[in-house]
């Protein structure tokens, strides 16, 4: 594995508030994407006592090359009292903004979609001020099911991208790049008034010209909100790190993007799709420019 840049080191976490955060998770039985992807800011969101909560986790129905999410644990049944706990874990951290995101559950019907409904439900019933975002697998194309989860009318549909067009195959085998951008249109098709959000990560061996590429598909189905981030290898048997991007060039990245027309663009080496998601909110108070 390459030495990481002096960029992409991060300030040690105060454990002490770190620690309250994983108690009340452990508490209520709760996974996080924070500690499941093994995210590099989990000190900065832990300290500020966010969390993106992984549901109908922690074992993925596919194997991502690049994640460290475990997929060679059996899939278990959906637990009805997730969605209870995760409100609960809410109102205790007192969010502003949650993150709901999962695992990929192929082996459902629905993908999982009535298990994000049914954490929205929950959440607005003792937390009706806080804003939801729900990251969201591509449900194999089922668009029924997408429909679900746009008819509890989550504030935001996030839905990864991940990578360029060239790379799908060794990154993200089990995905289709068309599909992706489906998803996102069919959203703001059916739904508006709901911000969409998609993320793409860097150092694969994509070039800044399918990067742009990449940001122009993702504006041409009308996505609001871009994450780009730096690709971190998790262990000697994921893929490897074939660039550490600059900061120089994620900024030039951030300039093109709001230039194009996204409404948002989080760009840095250590952004991930749940970085900073909390700012949708001063979004929200703006709003959309009409065309």
């Amino acid at each position: 594995m390459r030495t990481k840049p002096e960029w992409l080191r991060v300030k040690a976490p105060q454990w002490q508030r770190v620690g309250n955060v994983k108690e009340i998770l452990r508490d209520l039985q709760l996974n996080t994407v924070c500690e499941e992807a093994s995210c590099p800011n989990i000190g900065e969101c832990f300290n500020a006592g966010t969390a993106t909560f992984l549901i109908m986790g922690p074992a993925c129905t596919r194997a991502c090359p690049y994640c460290d999410i475990d997929f060679e644990k059996k899939p278990v049944a959906l637990d009805p009292q997730e969605p209870l706990h995760l409100a609960e874990a809410v109102h205790r951290l007192k969010l502003n903004h949650v993150v709901i995101t999962s695992v990929n559950r192929d082996d459902l019907i629905d993908g999982g979609a009535s298990q994000f409904v049914k954490c929205i439900e929950e959440v607005r019933k003792i937390s009706p001020q806080t804003t939801i975002e729900v990251l969201i697998p591509d449900l194999c194309g089922n668009w029924q099911a997408l429909q679900l989860i746009i008819a509890a009318k989550p504030e935001v549909i996030n839905h990864n991208i991940e990578t360029v067009p060239s790379l799908y195959r060794r990154v993200r085998p089990q995905g289709n790049y068309r599909r992706s951008l489906d998803l996102l249109e069919t959203t703001r098709q059916l739904s508006p008034q709901i911000y969409t959000k998609s993320g793409i990560m860097v150092g694969l061996g994509e070039t800044d010209a399918e990067v742009r590429q990449v940001m122009q598909d993702l504006r041409g189905v009308d996505c609001d909100i871009i994450t780009i981030g730096q690709y971190l290898q998790p262990s000697s048997k994921h893929l490897q790190v074939k660039e550490f991007v600059t900061p120089a060039q994620f900024d030039a990245w951030r300039k093109y993007g709001e230039s194009i027309g996204f409404l948002q663009v989080v760009s840095s080496p250590l952004t991930r799709s749940s970085y900073h998601a909390e700012q949708v909110r001063e979004l929200m108070k703006i709003g959309r420019k009409s065309n």
